[in-house]
């Protein structure tokens, strides 16, 4: 058996990454039947992108956010446990308004959810600024992507009442 010996700070780097990873694959599994309604049934906005973007750019975000919350984790400051709350929460937020969207329909409250995602992003960039700058920057992609999302969110619920 070939064991690879990763730096100890590499090991980490990888943890951190597969955590946002994997609670967004899980969340893709679990609404699968909910995307194919999305791509099929609803009315789209015109600004919506073509689905095979999305886990394009949710794959870019989801490394930036795990590399960034190990720039946090590994940081001595004493407002990190703060930060990577507002992280967890944030992944909390993400993975439900998945489910809420795609396999409830219920789009109002899924904008409701977001809306809430949005709040929780911005707070935690803040403190992660406070920490460390990278970790803030290395998120801000991510937050101009809830913003689209939420608008298109919007739309659909508009488009689809």
């Amino acid at each position: 058996m070939i064991k690879l010996k990763l730096k100890d700070n590499t090991k980490k780097i990888i943890i951190a990454i597969l955590i946002p990873l994997g609670i967004g694959l899980l969340a893709s599994l679990l609404t699968r039947g909910g995307v194919n309604n999305y791509t099929s049934n609803l009315i789209k906005p015109s600004f919506a992108p073509p689905r095979i973007l999305f886990p394009i750019v949710w794959t870019i975000l989801y490394i930036l956010m795990g590399y960034s919350s190990y720039l946090i984790y590994e940081s001595m400051s004493c407002h990190k446990r703060m930060c990577l709350m507002l992280y967890v929460l944030n992944l909390f937020l993400n993975f439900m308004w998945t489910i809420i969207f795609f396999n409830l329909e219920a789009r109002l409250f899924a904008f409701l959810c977001i809306i809430l995602l949005d709040i929780v992003v911005l707070l935690m960039i803040y403190c992660f600024h406070g920490i460390d700058k990278i970790a803030a920057y290395l998120n801000i992609p991510y937050f101009i992507w809830l913003l689209f999302a939420t608008i298109l969110n919007f739309s659909f619920y508009i488009l689809n009442r």
